[in-house]
């Protein structure tokens, strides 16, 4: 009987990935709630390693104006968190080291993730010295991402270590899967300029903590031309999502790739939602939040229906009804290759 029980590196690799899920979502919440120039310098606090609670406890040369409790801690807890994801993703990469040194699919994209980290909190520290800049505020999310879908691939590779020998019909899947993971990548990277043209129109892009005289209402209707590109691309994603989940279904009902691929179509309907209810209902923190961590499940979910086309057995056709002449396919009648 087969050993089912999770190794070292499985367990480490899993607990990884979730807490780097776990430090994108708390990221949303510190943008929800305008905390990302909580603390106005890095890698320090005002100046500390551990942020003051009251203004009257600032160092000299910071403005007691710049300092809210609430805001500064949430920015502190997440950059804390942050230290935690490194030290994970480093141990994550001693562990394949140690056991997966003659497996590339998961050495390789455990050392990728480990050099970007560094990068990572890099570009943390110029999102703050640049005042919430929309393309470093892009670029920390979209590394943040490509972070965790490395951390994702490595993990799905200790599970399904051997690449199976996948007909036409799975590598199109699998083609398919990349494509729309790069189209949701782009989706999310305008995304986060939308919510960077916000924050402007809505007074927080420099830390600003006086009430914006634009009606909350109206900040989405002011982020310009992109607001209607991420709309658009949204669409797109959807399309991607439903023909990605029908090619599936031509030849699997069931099992972890059928399962993936339908996860991917109710996630992108959730983070459509959640974009309607931002739209139409002023900017509710909640759905803010919400936004964020459905699209980096989506792209999650993307990249195991990726991994899985080319890591999983063949699936054989379901029957058809007794009588039914099987014609093959286009694609079945291509030759393998």
């Amino acid at each position: 009987m087969s050993d089912r029980r999770l190794d070292s590196f499985q367990k480490l690799a899993l607990a990884t990935t979730g807490t780097t899920y776990l430090l994108i979502l708390v990221g949303g919440l510190v943008r929800a709630a305008g905390a990302g120039l909580g603390c106005p310098d890095w890698p320090r606090c005002f100046g500390s390693w551990v942020p003051p609670t009251r203004a009257d406890q600032l160092p000299p040369g910071f403005d007691p104006a710049q300092f809210n409790a609430v805001l500064t801690w949430i920015e502190y807890l997440n950059r804390l968190l942050g230290v935690l994801v490194g030290f994970l993703i480093f141990a994550t990469l001693v562990a394949a080291i140690a056991r997966h040194r003659r497996t590339p699919r998961v050495l390789r994209p455990t050392l990728a993730a480990f050099l970007l980290v560094g990068y990572e909190g890099w570009l943390g520290g110029q999102v703050v010295a640049h005042g919430l800049q929309p393309w470093i505020v892009t670029a920390h999310l979209v590394v943040a991402l490509l972070i965790v879908s490395l951390l994702l691939y490595a993990t799905v590779s200790a599970f399904f270590p051997a690449v199976s020998a996948a007909g036409p019909h799975r590598r199109l899947v699998a083609r398919a899967g990349w494509a729309l993971l790069a189209l949701t990548l782009a989706q999310v990277a305008l995304g986060t300029q939308v919510r960077s043209r916000v924050d402007e129109v809505g007074g927080r892009d420099a830390g600003a903590r006086a009430a914006s005289p634009v009606p909350r209402s109206e900040w989405l209707s002011r982020a310009g031309p992109v607001d209607g590109a991420h709309r658009t691309a949204s669409l797109l994603v959807l399309a991607g999502a439903l023909g990605v989940f029908g090619l599936v279904r031509r030849r699997e009902t069931g099992g972890p790739l059928a399962a993936a691929a339908g996860t991917v179509v109710a996630l992108t309907g959730a983070q459509i939602g959640t974009g309607v209810v931002l739209a139409y209902l002023a900017l509710p923190r909640t759905a803010q939040v919400a936004h964020l961590a459905l699209a980096s499940l989506l792209l999650g979910a993307e990249t195991l229906v990726a991994l899985l086309a080319r890591r999983l057995p063949e699936t054989p056709a379901p029957d058809r009804p007794s009588g039914t002449p099987a014609a093959p396919s286009r694609l079945e009648a291509a030759p393998r290759g």
